[in-house]
């Protein structure tokens, strides 16, 4: 009776949040199959955080976390990693990457929000304690974003744990996955952190951890945290998300990665396919549109592009004469960033601030060009609603391209803060992860709220 009684809560409490789900939300990493678009209303082309214009609210979120926030209907959750004292953090282009050192005892939470007007509903801490691992000096402790499904929101803090939580913040489980260690290949010593992020797809849990020692993909029941399949990789570390295809005759889960781009049965995990990368510390998460499958990396002695056909099989290249690919290069990659396919065409922006666009298709390149002094990092992925594509750099700076053949920049706003995180879209609202704060932004004028957390429970 107990189980029939908490099943049916949640199936409530689902049906309050949004049922199974729609357009309109924005579950995991880059909203539905991290595909970062968000259509069906007017979004904002301008905005000032100083005037309050276009700003429905501003409120700070404590600690520092690279994580993005995630929606389902009115709730928003989101991660951080507190201690005592500030952070550090250093943004910009540099190749230095010692990690840092001696940072303490950190509170790992998980945080929920209301849409509409950035109130904290509650905050969870899942683990309290030094970090099993260090990190880059660009990134965080909470870098992998969480995910949900109306029911549960799942928090990946790497080596601190894996923890799954309903949607009113009740503890339903929580695994440790042992030490994933993430950095330089071949260097163990050499940590960077964890950045890949859980992904729900259809009661079940996949998650790719690419790190120092053993890699691995796998799945697990949503319900209870118990593995259902798990399956080795001959990776090196990676930090991306790996991406779902279902389609007539195969549902396959995507890895980008240096060693082991592949596909894995979604039911099984066996690999169906394989290939060797040309980007030795891989980030982007796969994209599927147009019938195939993009995968970028740019670290290294290639910066390529793959636009790979899904019925693949074996071990895979990009010789033309192979027939494994709709097209490719092996220059012009992403680095850091997510592509995004919107519309027709296929943006890519390198760490730099390279923006390429391409007809997705054909490989057809319409433009290329530099946002920006050259000055700036670029980490955030981009994303797109509206017939305009976002653009964050690590200093603050949101440039609006508008969307399609031609290059032309529509407006360029400031945060006043340093942003990492990449941003979500829900029903026309714009929500970026700043320094110290998630920030709200709407087409219209309304007073300026500025939310204070509770204390944890």
């Amino acid at each position: 009776m107990h189980a029939i009684w908490i099943s049916l809560v949640l199936s409530a409490s689902s049906l309050m949040l949004g049922g199974d789900g729609d357009k309109d939300d924005w579950p995991s990493y880059r909203g539905p199959n991290a595909q970062g678009v968000a259509e069906g209303y007017p979004t904002a082309l301008t905005w000032s955080l100083p005037e309050n214009r276009n700003v429905a609210w501003k409120t700070p979120i404590p600690g520092l976390g690279h994580s993005s926030p995630v929606i389902w209907g009115d709730r928003m959750f989101i991660t951080t990693a507190v201690k005592d004292g500030e952070s550090s953090l250093k943004v910009g282009l540099y190749g230095a990457g010692d990690p840092v050192e001696d940072e303490g005892v950190h509170r790992f939470m998980l945080m929920c929000l209301d849409t509409g007007s950035g109130e904290v509903l509650w905050e969870r801490t899942a683990f309290e304690g030094s970090p099993r691992i260090k990190r880059h000096p660009k990134s965080s402790h909470a870098n992998s974003t969480p995910t949900t499904d109306g029911r549960y929101v799942v928090a990946f803090f790497a080596s601190e744990g894996l923890y799954c939580y309903t949607v009113e913040g009740d503890l339903v489980w929580k695994k440790d996955l042992g030490i994933l260690n993430a950095g330089a290949p071949g260097f163990p010593k050499y940590q960077w952190g964890f950045a890949s992020s859980p992904v729900i797809h259809d009661g079940h849990l996949i998650l790719q951890c690419d790190v120092q020692g053993q890699s691995f993909i796998t799945k697990l029941d949503l319900d209870t945290g118990e593995t259902i399949w798990r399956t080795d990789r001959d990776e090196d570390p990676t930090w991306g998300t790996p991406a779902i295809d279902v389609r007539e005759g195969r549902s396959q889960v995507i890895c980008n990665g240096y060693k082991r781009i592949g596909g894995y049965d979604l039911q099984t995990g066996k690999e169906l396919w394989n290939m060797h990368g040309g980007g030795d510390v891989p980030v982007p998460t796969p994209i599927v549109a147009f019938d195939l499958i993009f995968i970028t990396n740019a670290h290294g002695r290639q910066s390529p592009i793959y636009a790979i056909k899904p019925g693949v099989t074996g071990t895979i290249s990009d010789d033309p004469e192979a027939g494994h690919m709709a097209w490719s290069t092996r220059k012009f990659g992403n680095y850091m960033q997510t592509p995004l396919i919107y519309g027709d065409e296929l943006y890519c922006c390198r760490d730099n601030g390279i923006l390429s666009c391409y007809d997705a298709r054909s490989g057809t390149l319409h433009y290329r060009k530099r946002l920006g002094s050259g000055g700036s990092g670029f980490s955030a992925s981009p994303v797109a609603a509206d017939g305009k594509v976002y653009v964050t750099s690590e200093d603050g700076e949101i440039y609006v391209i508008k969307a399609g053949t031609e290059f032309e920049i529509l407006a360029v706003n400031e945060m006043g803060e340093t942003c990492m995180a990449t941003p979500a879209i829900s029903r026309g609202t714009l929500y970026f992860r700043t320094r110290n704060y998630l920030v709200a932004i709407a087409e219209r004028q309304v007073p300026l709220k500025t939310s204070q957390p509770e204390t944890d429970d």
